[in-house]
């Protein structure tokens, strides 16, 4: 095996609050420890169009509380197929990148993968995705900073509220995990979250109705996870229609959840796995992510962090169960 004297770095999928902060710390670990660094702007598509630079200490200055990425990114359709990686690799050859380590979160850590699979080149991932649905790591790069965006949403939506004496459904990201939805609901004392974890046979909006409305109660907020089918919007018409005494609107949060400064806790986060990152690569490790568990830097394989279902702490579940009475 060639020794690794350049690392490529890129960011791919959807942002998050953090992935800065990660670049810079993958920069500046690996320059301090020897490496040369280029970075790959636009995500895959970068490295298919060849999209790539030297970095320094000097490119990654000041970026640790900016938002988003400075890399760009993007959802490559191109990378997904044999033609689009092959062109990667050529690339990857050319600029003499022997490692790359990849912020993102399940396709993107799928898309290193495949690469890794087909070409000899170590590929290093750090889990990027406000989700917080890879395996193998407590908490994921931009979770932290998405739920206090989301508390603050709530908190505001709340005076509205308690004020016309409404019902409101929130409707949060998290298309297949609701840790995003069931923690900001704990969080901002919501009434109930419906999440995909708990989409049981249960009914979980006549649930919601029999436990949470009380004569007590003249306003109610309820978080639900993303869906094309059961989203906020269908909850909340379903109430118009069976109980027509309520006031009954809809806030979708959409995009507003990626943004913003990231929170101390995402930041260290992102600094301890971009170091990790380097040090896998110094220990040989190969086609691995970065992750933290209990404390401490864990090393998981790819393949498991992204084919694995993260469990959702059932006790959550009743946590907010108690609390909404």
């Amino acid at each position: 095996m060639a020794k690794i004297k350049t690392i490529g770095i890129l960011t791919s999928g959807g942002d998050a609050p953090g992935m800065n902060a990660a670049i810079r710390a993958v920069t500046r670990a690996g320059i301090y420890n020897g490496f040369q660094i280029k970075a790959v702007y636009r995500g895959y598509d970068g490295l298919i169009n060849d999209e790539i630079v030297d970095f320094t200490t000097e490119n990654v200055s000041g970026i640790i509380s900016e938002g988003g990425t400075v890399l760009k990114t993007a959802r490559s359709t191109d990378f997904a197929t044999v033609e689009g990686r092959a062109k990667a690799y050529e690339n990857i050859v050319k600029e003499d990148i022997n490692a790359l380590v990849v912020i993102g979160g399940n396709g993107s850590l799928t898309g290193a993968m495949k690469f890794a699979e087909e070409y000899d080149i170590c590929c290093i991932g750090l889990p990027g995705t406000i989700d917080n649905d890879l395996y193998g790591t407590d908490s994921t790069i931009g979770y932290d900073t998405t739920v206090n965006t989301i508390v603050e949403c709530v908190d505001r939506i709340r005076d509205t509220a308690q004020s016309h004496e409404r019902i409101f459904f929130v409707e949060v990201m998290g298309r297949d995990a609701g840790f995003l939805a069931q923690n900001s609901a704990i969080a901002a004392g919501a009434e109930a979250a419906i999440i995909p974890e708990d989409s049981t046979d249960v009914d979980q909006l006549a649930q919601f109705m029999e436990r949470g409305i009380r004569k007590s109660k003249r306003s109610s907020i309820v978080i639900v996870s993303e869906s094309p089918k059961c989203g906020a919007i269908y909850y909340a018409n379903r109430v118009k229609k069976e109980f027509p005494q309520y006031d009954v609107k809809i806030s979708i949060l959409g995009h507003l959840q990626r943004g913003g400064r990231p929170s101390a806790r995402d930041r260290i986060l992102a600094c301890r796995t971009g170091v990790g990152a380097v040090e896998a690569i110094m220990q040989g490790q190969r086609n691995v992510m970065v992750g933290i568990r209990n404390g401490e830097i864990v090393y998981v394989p790819l393949s498991e962090a992204i084919r694995s279902d993260k469990p959702l702490d059932r006790k959550l579940i009743k946590v907010l169960d108690e609390l909404s009475i």
